[in-house]
């Protein structure tokens, strides 16, 4: 049985002021006003990367024949109050663009290319040894869980490890960055983030309230409630059950296929992962009153009530989440602010390095792939 997590409704109909610009400046740079920086294997990837940030507008890209130092496949996300670079520099070894966002971008954009001496170091699951690289790519593109791989060649320098396979995963669900308690805040979900497995049968999943599973910690991330936690585990191939904790907003995902203990603790709620059943997505319609998801914004505005922020957020594609401030907030000028947020869910490799006689590429999964008919 294969699980697939899919998160609807994310990036289609984006609706920003700045023109639609695809093409890619080699040899420029965007110098300064960066966001952040990530790691791509080529400026095509770095460009869905900038689409899918909250605020990336344009960005700039190291490429593998880079040489004034040895910063590789560092993709700088960039931004500007007027959606423009403040200045472009002719520069061997960059290639620049813009976000996509005005574009009407794919919802979850085909990553066809393969990368040869190239590896994507972190983030391994699982491990298998296969003819060559393609079957190694079919081999991801097969397990829902894998979002892209790195495959040893047959002249890989050591030779116990040459046609190893490593699959590798990255987030396909939204991950808040942060969860605070604040009195003066109301926040949650878009409605249209259904985040389905693609199963027929529906299940509730199973919760041990007041209940603590110690140690085997793999992974500690925030989220609203213990079915926002299920709902991480179940799309964590590592994950065998969970714990999260109620006044810390602190989500354990737990990795001991040998055992499971069980303890008594108040405030603490334990369970296990679905894996072949649709989880109940109610915990996504609940509004989370006196807790904040800071960070993250695309944008913001006045509104009547959170009502009205849940339904704007909902109706607005690339809306993930929101945070609504409540009339009671200090400040006059910011109370009734709706803040509506997305954050990266395409697959991205925690590093990319160059390493001879290795190739590694992502999962076909996005792309409808189809093997070619033999010859006749």
């Amino acid at each position: 049985m294969i699980t697939h997590f899919i998160v609807v409704g994310l990036l289609c109909g984006l609706s920003f002021s700045h023109e639609c610009r695809r093409e890619l400046l080699v040899n420029i740079d965007f110098p300064g006003t960066d966001i952040t920086s990530v790691f791509s294997p080529d400026a095509e990837h770095c460009q869905n990367m900038c689409t899918q940030h909250s605020s990336c507008l344009f960005f700039s890209f190291l490429r593998s024949d880079w040489t004034a130092d040895n910063r590789h496949f560092y993709c700088y996300l960039k931004s500007t109050p007027s959606g423009k670079p403040n200045v472009q520099n002719p520069l061997l070894g960059i290639t620049s663009g813009f976000s996509l966002k005005p574009c009407n971008p794919d919802l979850q954009p085909c990553l066809p290319q393969v990368y040869h001496h190239v590896d994507f170091p972190g983030a391994d699951y699982q491990t298998l040894f296969t003819a060559d690289y393609e079957e190694c790519q079919r081999a991801c593109t097969r397990d829902s869980a894998c979002q892209f791989f790195t495959f040893l060649k047959q002249d890989f320098t050591c030779p116990t490890v040459r046609y190893k396979c490593h699959l590798k995963f990255s987030w396909p669900v939204p991950r808040i960055p942060q969860i605070i308690r604040l009195n003066t805040r109301i926040s949650g979900f878009s409605q249209r983030m259904h985040i389905t497995q693609n199963l027929n049968t529906e299940c509730e999943g199973k919760l041990f309230p007041n209940t603590d599973i110690p140690i085997s910690n793999i992974v500690v991330l925030p989220t609203a409630s213990p079915e926002h936690c299920q709902t991480y585990c179940s799309a964590h191939p590592l994950c065998t059950y969970f714990t999260y904790i109620s006044h810390t907003f602190n989500c354990y995902l737990k990795h001991n296929p040998g055992e499971i203990v069980l303890k008594a603790v108040a405030g603490y709620t334990s369970g296990l992962p679905a894996r072949f059943c649709q989880l109940d997505n109610n915990w996504i319609k609940k509004t989370y009153v006196g807790i904040d998801f800071p960070y993250s914004d695309i944008r913001n505005f006045l509104t009547s009530d959170v009502e009205a922020c849940q339904r704007t957020c909902t109706e607005d594609p690339n809306c993930q989440y929101y945070s609504y401030i409540t009339e009671t907030f200090s400040d006059p000028a910011h109370r009734r602010r709706c803040y509506l947020k997305r954050v990266i869910t395409m697959p991205a490799p925690p590093r990319v390095t160059k390493l001879t006689n290795a190739v590694s590429g992502f999962s076909l999964s996005n792309c409808h792939y189809k093997a070619p008919l033999p010859p006749y």
